[in-house]
């Protein structure tokens, strides 16, 4: 995008281009170098705080004010859990540490010669500047699903999905066409992967449990759940065996489960599927890809497969000095993984730390050490009681791996009160098999007239 295009300016508005050269992000003068992180997720928060406040001053911007946690969207999507509960003001978790700036703003370009990054607030230079601006849902240029389908990508996202569903839930209490009411109560899920297989069974955990007592009226019996996988299997980056647990647990629960099941088209009223019949269904949710959020700026040499940024066993853009990318962002390949890292917390969060220790060992003038990524597993829940984990020296599932997943991601949670409104949540809706957040939030929209 550039600076000042059209698409990116209001054209009845031409003041704000004027604007645009007054403002400034007003970052102190500081002595010691400064370090500039793009994004806010697990790898850029990650390096701010593991960074040595005694060598670097580091500025953290991110479009939001603040963190969230991604592996639990489908939560707030399935009215689990609030988006208070996996979000944490920024400024909450760096108060009392010194020489973090933390700035709310989009990231519009970088200027390499300049070492200039350009944001909605203005410039702001950079000693290093570190890549960490994530993903983001990949539609494969599929521009009718592009505009009709949901991805769960943000708080956002999946406060609409959650809004959706319930709308659509509503609207079949007054509709009288037998033709479009299995449609209204139909969700189709795009995408085998985690996201997938947990909006999937929790939905359909909510078919069984929930959904009947808030809605008599409606027969369920006109509810499907479909889970579509291009694949020849469910959690393709996970062992066999959890690929088919987690299946048989789908279908146990009711969920229609489609392998090989190519999406060509969506128009809003129905899923098209290579070689198959089309599924009615007013909501799809598309959790069947992602690329790398690139900066404008960043070469097209040094951007790879997925969009994302190639970089060195050190997370150094090669060929750009004092460029770094890590995260989902990152593409580096070393020996064990010669396409790249998943794109996942655990690669995000290794590649931070030791980046954080490898600027330090820079600036002292000691050798850098490589990046080699530990594989601690992967894991995914499907219902209640049910879920699957893979670790490296043991794959179980069932009960226990539903608890395994339940403490991993509740330490993992920022802040010891939403860990602690989680357990709350969950400790609840297990002993009442019922949810409390079934709300429709809607946006405020302004009404011109009033």
């Amino acid at each position: 995008m550039h600076l000042f295009s059209d698409d990116y300016y209001s054209r009845k508005d031409k003041m704000q281009k004027n604007l645009f050269f007054r403002m400034s992000a007003n970052i102190p003068v500081s002595a010691k170098k400064r370090v500039v992180i793009a994004g806010a997720g697990f790898a850029g928060l990650k390096l701010a705080s593991s960074l040595n406040r005694e060598l670097f001053q580091v500025v953290l911007i991110d479009k939001n004010n603040y963190h969230q946690f991604q592996p639990l969207f489908y939560q707030v999507a399935t009215a689990g859990l609030e988006p208070s509960a996996i979000s944490f003001p920024l400024r909450k978790i760096f108060q009392h540490t010194p020489d973090t700036i933390i700035r709310v703003a989009d990231i519009l370009e970088v200027k390499l010669e300049a070492k200039l990054l350009l944001t909605s607030l203005g410039e702001i230079n950079y000693d290093y500047l570190v890549i960490a601006t994530g993903a983001e849902t990949n539609f494969f240029g599929m521009e009718e699903i592009s505009k009709y389908a949901i991805p769960m990508k943000s708080v956002s996202e999946a406060l609409s999905l959650r809004n959706q569903i319930l709308q659509n839930f509503e609207d079949a209490l007054i509709g009288d066409d037998p033709l479009i009411l299995p449609g209204l109560l139909t969700v189709v899920v795009v995408g085998g992967g985690p996201t997938g297989v947990e909006v999937s069974g929790t939905l359909a955990e909510m078919k069984r449990y929930i959904l009947p007592k808030d809605y008599p009226e409606l027969d369920f019996s006109l509810m499907n759940i479909f889970l579509l996988e291009a694949g020849d299997k469910l959690l393709s980056g996970m062992s066999n065996d959890a690929s088919q647990k987690a299946t048989e647990y789908l279908q146990k629960l009711g969920v229609r489960v489609m392998s090989n099941a190519h999406v060509t088209d969506y128009d809003g009223m129905t899923v098209l599927v290579k070689n198959q019949e089309g599924i009615s269904s007013r909501t799809v949710v598309w959790a069947a890809g992602i690329k790398g959020n690139s900066i404008p700026g960043i070469g097209e040499k040094f951007v790879v497969k997925g969009n994302r940024i190639r970089v060195n066993r050190y997370n150094a853009v090669e060929g750009i000095s004092d460029v770094y990318a890590i995260g989902d962002v990152a593409s580096m390949n070393e020996p064990a993984y010669p396409d790249s890292h998943p794109q996942m917390a655990q690669p995000a969060i290794q590649q931070a730390k030791l980046l954080a220790n490898n600027l330090e060992r820079l600036l002292r003038g000691k050798p850098l050490k490589e990046f080699k990524y530990s594989n601690r597993g992967s894991m995914a829940t499907v219902g209640r009681n049910l879920a699957v984990v893979d670790l490296p020296f043991w794959h179980f599932h069932g009960f226990f791996a539903w608890l395994t997943w339940m403490f991993v991601h509740l330490m993992a949670i920022v802040g010891v009160k939403n860990r602690l409104l989680i357990f709350i949540n969950w400790f609840w809706n297990y002993v009442t098999y019922d949810q409390s957040l079934r709300l429709i939030i809607k946006p405020f929209k302004k009404n011109p007239q009033g």
